[in-house]
């Protein structure tokens, strides 16, 4: 089995979110889409999970945010070691 985790854990220890409650409510209401193995899914659940190569689509604070997961990360780190966790993708036109 590939490592995976969940999509509100991954969000909080990436530091997109402050809390990891914040990342599921995200999540719940749909505004994650979700791109593995070339097919792309709407995430409606915080239990959802995430594999590293996934890539993530998603509006935040007014922003549109494309990310390819790198890693999944232990703990929520500083700054610094939240963003080893992902790549910044050049979102869609």
């Amino acid at each position: 089995m590939s490592e995976a985790c969940r999509i509100d854990v991954w969000l909080w220890r990436a530091r997109v979110f402050r809390s990891r409650s914040m990342a599921a409510a995200f999540v719940e209401e749909g505004r994650v889409r979700l791109t593995h193995a070339g097919r792309q899914t709407r995430l409606d659940k915080a239990s959802r999970v995430v594999h590293p190569g996934d890539e993530l689509l998603f509006a935040v604070s007014g922003r549109l945010l494309a990310l390819r997961v790198e890693a999944l990360g232990d703990r929520r780190g500083p700054a610094d070691e939240a963003r080893t966790l992902y790549s910044e993708l050049p979102p869609p036109a």
